[in-house]
């Protein structure tokens, strides 16, 4: 029995370090001011309860699906991963994000936008992961490390840009700009998302290297995201 519960632990721990590390990255970015941690905890719970909600719409869209369009084709797996998964998981993040952050007196600069979708982001993360991980083992703790775990990170990197940008111009009166940028918010991370799950799961050799090129793109966009609106930030 302690033998069990000691493997247990370590799955576990496997499975929360990355998502961990990326949110320490991302609040020592936050440069200006940083955010309270009743906050950034509460968003992680926004990030959990966004997962189980996801999973609900995605069986439910699946077998709505399933119904429409014959399972394994192409065209069943683009409208499955684009606007079911990517838009469940993306926009149960993004609805949760805005209720909790959109009217905080502490959402005053636009860097903070980033840091809110990330928390949000790898709240998700790190309870889909942890599943997997206790499920499969460490084999694919150490595989979604390097490319689920960041991946999320992305998706919530983008989206804090865009919803970053959103508050700035609603605080200048900018209502139009601010709904155009709340709409790309959702709608960045849905792509890229479904993108991301669809090259990931063909069944084809040749698109590993294409997948590998892809998020090694995404990894140094959202890097560089990060660091250049982590540079710029002000208040709004």
């Amino acid at each position: 029995m302690i033998v069990y519960s000691s493997v247990q632990l370590i799955l576990v721990a496997a499975a929360v370090i990355p998502a961990v590390a990326l949110m320490l990255y991302v609040y020592k970015a936050d440069k200006l001011e940083k955010e309270p941690t009743t906050l950034l905890w509460r968003l992680i719970l926004q990030g959990i309860i966004s997962t189980a909600l996801a999973v609900f719409t995605e069986r439910l869209g699946a077998q709505l699906l399933g119904g429409i369009f014959r399972k394994n084709t192409f065209l069943y797996q683009i409208v499955f991963y684009f606007l079911v998964v990517g838009l469940s998981e993306e926009g149960f993040k993004y609805l949760l994000l805005k209720r909790r952050t959109w009217d905080s007196p502490y959402f005053n600069c636009r860097f903070d936008g980033v840091v809110y979708a990330v928390f949000v982001s790898m709240g998700f993360a790190l309870w889909e992961n942890i599943d997997y991980v206790v499920m499969y083992g460490l084999e694919t703790a150490l595989v979604r490390a390097l490319t689920a775990v960041p991946g999320h990170a992305c998706f919530g990197v983008f989206m804090g840009a865009w919803y970053g940008l959103a508050k700035s111009h609603e605080r200048h009166g900018h209502a139009q700009y601010s709904k155009t940028c709340r709409y790309l918010a959702v709608i960045c991370p849905v792509l890229l998302h479904g993108l991301y799950d669809l090259i990931a799961t063909l069944d084809r050799s040749d698109l590993a290297l294409i997948f590998i090129g892809f998020i090694g793109v995404m990894f140094a966009a959202a890097y560089r995201t990060v660091k250049k609106l982590s540079r710029q930030d002000r208040y709004i």
